[in-house]
């Protein structure tokens, strides 16, 4: 047999390396100082635990923070003019505590139960105006004043909040703002020669404690607003975190259910609307002492849109949100009027100078960016941050 020998096929030429590319080599050198960078991110991965333990203690530093700010001489340019312990600074801190309270007390409406009202800045005028009437014109010491305020507050938001409860969704909205104005016009018109009309009642200092009184006191007020945080705060949390928040939480989610358990959904209402009331009248104690008067315009609907602002920026129904969006609201608040004017937006041209000297149009701008790119709040930043840095970690090769 004769053999069939296959043709032969030419080996391929051996491949030759290709040049090391730019970017390749720029990447070779990087490696030493990305692996000198390797043990930090060991050493925060081990640190990580230990913040985790320290992060219930946050409120209780931020609280030492703030007792300590009225002794700090620190000078942040562009966020304070002067030291932080200077009268006005001092002054600017203490309305935004208030506000930050204020703020905590219509989440306990808005956001734990659920309820949009439009008149809330009533329950606030009502403690201002309270005080300032009882110790200008009845001649009372501030203490039976304040109690008297609060207490006539409480029992205002009980009456009004039994009637507006009576309806639900956008006719209870609109039934809270209907007494709101009602308030509104009473107060404009002078009702009884209390209230000053447009111009406002200036506070009678007499009534009040040499140590409430004077600029060099203004330490004392910027205590009385953070003590003011402290309780509000500590009263929404309890109440949160008691039977009866669970039944409010309930009453938001679905109303239903908790009329079929057996329970009375307008009692439960109607003890949140009225809580958040007397501390909204509190709040106006503390404001009047603080401005050293009362204006007209904090009985308007504006007011409580701003409220509602200041929790939707900070989060509803969180524990820290509305406390950091009230703050921050009334930060920026005063803030942007001295931005407005200052001399860099001046030298701005037209189109831009006009609109960034309007306060409200910068806040509204802010938040219209916080909602649409937070739309759970300043409070869903942190988690939305964690998230966004682990869709971004590199995966790990399987082994």
């Amino acid at each position: 047999m004769t053999e069939v020998k296959s043709p032969e096929v030419p080996t391929p030429p051996a491949a030759v390396p290709s040049e090391p590319r730019p970017g390749r080599r720029r990447w070779r050198r990087l490696r030493p100082w990305l692996a000198r960078l390797r043990p930090g991110r060991r050493r925060w991965r081990r640190l990580r635990p230990w913040l985790a333990r320290l992060r219930p203690w946050l409120p209780l530093v931020a609280l030492v923070v703030a007792l300590i700010l009225p002794y700090s001489t620190l000078h942040l340019p562009g966020l304070f003019e002067g030291p932080l312990n200077e009268p006005g600074n001092l002054q600017v801190l203490a309305i935004c505590l208030v506000f930050g309270g204020l703020a905590a007390g219509y989440d306990l409406l808005f956001g734990r139960t659920g309820m949009l009202s439009f008149g809330h800045a009533l329950y606030f005028a009502a403690g201002v105006y309270g005080t300032d009437i009882l110790v200008t014109k009845a001649g009372l010491p501030l203490w039976q004043a304040a109690l008297l305020a609060i207490t006539s507050g409480t029992i205002l938001a009980a009456l009004l909040g039994a009637i507006a409860l009576r309806t639900v969704g956008i006719a209870f909205a609109m039934v809270t703002l209907a007494f709101a104005q009602v308030g509104a016009i009473l107060v404009a018109r002078d009702f009884g020669g209390l209230t000053g009309g447009e111009e406002g009642l200036p506070l009678d200092v007499s009534g009040v404690p040499a140590a409430l009184v004077g600029v060099n006191n203004t330490f004392n007020l910027y205590w009385l607003a953070l003590a003011y945080l402290v309780v509000v705060v500590f009263v929404v949390h309890r109440v949160s975190g008691s039977p009866t928040g669970r039944v409010l939480a309930g009453l938001r989610d679905d109303e239903r259910r908790i009329g079929v358990l057996g329970l009375d959904p307008y009692r439960f209402k109607l003890v949140a609307f009225t809580l958040a009331g007397g501390l909204a009248a509190a709040g106006g104690v503390v404001y009047v002492l603080i401005v050293g008067g009362a204006s007209p315009h904090i009985t308007s609907s504006e007011w409580t849109l701003a409220l509602l602002v200041m929790v939707v920026l900070g989060g509803p129904g969180t524990r820290w949100g509305p406390v950091i969006g009230g703050i921050l609201y009334m930060y920026l608040d005063h803030r942007l009027v001295a931005f407005g004017t200052s001399d860099a937006v001046e030298a701005l041209p037209g189109f831009l100078s006009r609109p960034l000297s309007q306060p409200l149009f910068v806040l509204g701008t802010v938040f219209i960016l916080a909602v649409y790119f937070f739309p759970g709040g300043l409070a869903s930043l942190a988690p939305r941050v964690a998230l966004l840095r682990h869709s971004l970690r590199k995966p790990s090769r399987p082994s």
